[in-house]
């Protein structure tokens, strides 16, 4: 960390300040809610810059008043002692960052293994995560909706949003979430009380939508319209108004139909598509560059699991940090912030010791 590398990101907050109270910036709702995001995301720098610096200057007024009044030496070295934690929280803030931390989230729950009961804790899952959301001020859109026989989910997929003034942003908070969840419980149509062990999917990756550096061919594509159906499966379209799409070199399928129109649920699928490829071209090129590569949802296997909600004793654990709480029915009440705080504080470690 130098004067040089503060002062500059002091200067972005300052042009970014002026930007964002020019009306004509927020003509572009997109671009007025990315300058929002980095502006919040710098605010923390400028406060933590400000603070060692006035602690610095304290701390050096302090010393000149001691030469006359002794008193002032305490006051001197308290100042002294705070300041290199001072320095450590603000190199952590301007440590490099995942360039996708201020972005949205797409998030896609599957059920798996254990039929129906799969697919009601998918909608337990679904539960949990806009609960959190809703606990963050962030907003939650369903894009494609996929409901069980008894009111769980088959496949669900949504965006998470931020309102533009978080500065930690969507995915900073969850993307340690991608993998196998499973559950271990008595499921509802069991009728012996016997605890069944079953699992569901999540995947998660940016919305970069019309961002996304990726390029695709129409011809690549297979486009499937059908009508809109609600919950329980009941048609709330008379149109054939949804739309899925396949990409055919990856297989990829995407599908929109809460829109009002066929032509806008194509184009939000194809935003959708369009980050699919771009999480899938950084994870390859991730791969190419780590032998250790962070997988998400390969096959929905109760083997391949991150993170384990065992009901019977209302315990939560993940498995990859070692993370353990007798908490499980406030996680899945939106309750988060302990178990997504262990995932970030280990990625951080790994950061440091890299």
């Amino acid at each position: 960390m130098t004067a040089s590398s503060v002062e500059a990101l002091l200067m972005e907050h300052a042009e970014l300040e002026r930007a964002l109270a020019d009306p004509s910036v927020h003509a572009d709702a997109a671009n007025a809610r990315k300058l929002g995001r980095r502006y919040a995301e710098l605010g923390q720098v400028v406060g933590a810059a400000r603070e060692l610096a006035a602690a610095r200057d304290d701390e050096t007024a302090a010393r000149e008043l001691a030469a006359e009044d002794p008193a002032f030496g305490a006051e001197a070295d308290e100042l002294a002692a705070r300041i290199p934690a001072l320095e450590t929280r603000l190199a952590e803030l301007m440590r490099p960052r995942d360039p996708h931390d201020g972005d949205d989230v797409v998030m896609e729950v599957k059920s798996g293994e254990g039929g129906e009961e799969s697919a009601l804790f998918a909608g337990d899952l679904v539960r949990m995560y806009t609960r959190y959301a809703e606990r963050r001020g962030w907003k939650v859109e369903v894009l494609d909706a996929v409901v069980s026989d008894l009111g769980g989910y088959k496949d669900l997929t949504m965006v998470l949003r931020s309102r533009g003034t978080d500065p930690e942003g969507v995915w900073s908070a969850l993307k340690f979430e991608g993998g196998v969840h499973r559950v271990q419980r008595v499921p509802v149509t069991e009728s012996q009380g016997r605890i069944h062990t079953s699992a569901a999917g999540v995947l998660v990756y940016p919305d970069t939508g019309e961002d996304a550096d990726v390029e695709i061919d129409e011809n690549d594509l297979r486009v499937d319209v059908f009508r809109s159906s609600g919950h329980g499966g009941q048609s709330v379209n008379t149109t054939d108004s949804a739309v899925r799409i396949t990409h055919l070199p990856t297989g990829i399928v995407v599908s929109c139909q809460n829109e009002r129109s066929q032509l806008q649920n194509r184009a939000r699928a194809m935003e959708v598509l369009r980050s699919r490829l771009q999480a899938l071209a950084e994870a390859e090129a991730a791969a190419a560059a780590s032998a250790e590569r962070r997988s998400q949802v390969r096959t929905v296997d109760r083997s391949e699991r991150i993170r384990t909600y065992n009901f019977p004793e209302n315990r939560i654990s993940d498995h990859r940090v070692g993370f353990k709480a007798h908490n499980l029915s406030a996680v899945l009440d939106g309750d988060l912030d302990d178990v997504l705080g262990a995932l970030a504080a280990a990625d951080r470690a790994e950061a440091v010791g890299a």
